[in-house]
C-alpha cells in the first residue's frame, strides 16, 4: 500500500496524486466517473478534487454536476470516512464571488450535492481582490467552527493577498489556509515559482498543483503531425511549437524509457519532487488513463533526473 503524505500543517494524510473531478459530468458520464473513482480508490487513492462550478461551461449544465456524481459515488460505496474531498467556491453561476453571505450559501449547496455534512478542504477558487481578506477569512472561519468545513485553502491568488490572509488569520486566531492550489507544471513554472512558492514554503502550506499535465501535453500523446481527440487538444498542442515544449518532451521520453513508465508518470514525479508540492492534480476520463497517473506514487526520480527535467524546462 502506498504511504500517504502529510498535508501541510493539517491533520490530513493524502495519496500523492489528487484525482481531478473536472471531467465528471463533462467528458465522463456518471458510469465512467464511478469506474474511474473505483479504480483510483483501488490503487490506494483517497484525495478527490472538484469545484462547485464543474461543469457549468457545458450547454445544459448548471454547475455542481461533478460534486453530485462524487456524492452519489461516496454514498453508493459507503466510504465517506476514507475519502478526502476538496471543493471550491466563487465561480458557480448561482453563487459567484467571495462575499461572506455567498461563501456560506455556496458551501451549503456543495454539502447538499456531495451528500455529506462536511467538506474536508474548501478552497477559494479565484480570489476576488475587491472583497477584504477579513470578510473572506471570517466567513471561512465560521464554516470551520460550525463543523461544515475541516480545512481551508486558496487557489489562484496573488502572493500579496495570500500573505495578507495568513497574517490576518494568525493575528485574529481564525481558521488559516493550509493549502494552495496553483497552476504549475513543467511547461508553466513562473505561474508558481518565485514569491508565491516562497509564501507557501514559509507558511507551511501544502501545494496541490492543477494543470499538472498541461491539459494533456505532458502525457506525451501530442507529437508533431498527430491529431488527438480531446476537448482540451488545442490548449495542449500549442506547447509543441515552443523550444521549451520540445526539450521537455525529449527529457521526459528519455526518463520514461529509463524507468519503463509512461511519460505522464515522469512529469508528475518531477512535480511531486518540487518544494511544497504534496499531490499534483490530474484527471482521467477512462480507467485506462489512470495507471499513468497513480504511478507517481511509486516513482521517485533521482536528484540528477529531477535536475535534468528542471534544466529542460528552463
Amino acid at each position: 500500500m502506498t504511504s500517504l503524505r502529510k498535508f501541510g500543517s493539517s491533520d490530513l494524510e493524502v495519496f500523492p496524486l489528487s484525482l481531478g473531478g473536472n471531467v465528471f459530468g463533462w467528458t465522463a458520464d456518471e458510469a465512467q466517473s464511478f469506474a474511474v473513482l473505483d479504480a483510483y480508490a483501488a490503487a490506494g487513492g483517497n484525495f478527490v478534487d472538484t469545484a462547485d462550478s464543474y461543469s457549468a461551461w457545458i450547454d445544459g449544465n448548471k454547475g455542481g454536476e461533478s460534486e453530485t456524481i462524487i456524492g452519489k459515488w461516496v454514498k453508493a460505496r459507503g466510504n465517506r470516512a476514507d475519502v478526502v474531498i476538496a471543493t471550491k467556491v466563487s465561480q458557480h453561476p448561482e453563487f459567484p464571488g467571495l462575499t461572506a453571505a455567498n461563501i456560506k450559501a455556496a458551501a451549503d449547496a456543495s454539502l447538499r450535492r456531495l451528500g455529506t455534512d462536511h467538506i474536508d478542504l474548501y478552497y477559494t477558487h479565484f480570489d476576488k481582490p475587491e472583497v477584504p481578506v477579513e470578510e473572506i477569512i471570517g466567513a471561512l472561519d465560521e464554516l470551520v467552527k460550525a463543523g461544515k468545513v475541516r480545512h481551508i485553502g486558496a487557489s489562484n491568488i496573488s502572493p500579496e493577498r495570500l500573505r495578507e490572509s495568513l497574517e490576518f488569520s494568525d493575528r485574529e486566531g481564525l481558521a488559516r489556509y493550509v493549502a494552495l492550489q496553483p497552476h504549475y507544471n513543467l511547461v508553466s513554472r513562473d505561474t508558481y515559482e518565485g514569491e508565491l512558492q516562497h509564501v507557501a514554503a514559509r507558511s507551511g502550506l501544502a501545494a496541490v498543483p492543477y494543470f499538472a499535465l498541461a491539459s494533456g501535453f505532458l502525457t506525451g500523446k501530442y507529437r508533431p503531425g498527430t491529431t488527438v481527440d480531446s476537448a482540451r487538444a488545442e490548449g495542449a498542442a500549442k506547447h509543441l511549437d515552443t523550444e521549451r515544449g520540445q526539450k521537455v518532451l525529449g527529457a521526459l521520453d528519455e526518463l520514461a524509457r529509463t524507468h519503463d513508465v509512461p511519460v505522464a508518470t515522469v512529469a508528475l514525479a518531477w512535480l511531486a519532487a518540487q518544494p511544497t508540492v504534496v499531490a499534483p492534480i490530474a484527471s482521467a476520463r477512462t480507467v485506462e488513463q489512470l495507471p499513468a497517473l497513480v504511478g507517481v506514487a511509486e516513482l521517485e526520480l533521482t536528484e540528477t533526473e529531477v535536475a535534468r527535467l528542471t534544466e529542460a524546462s528552463a
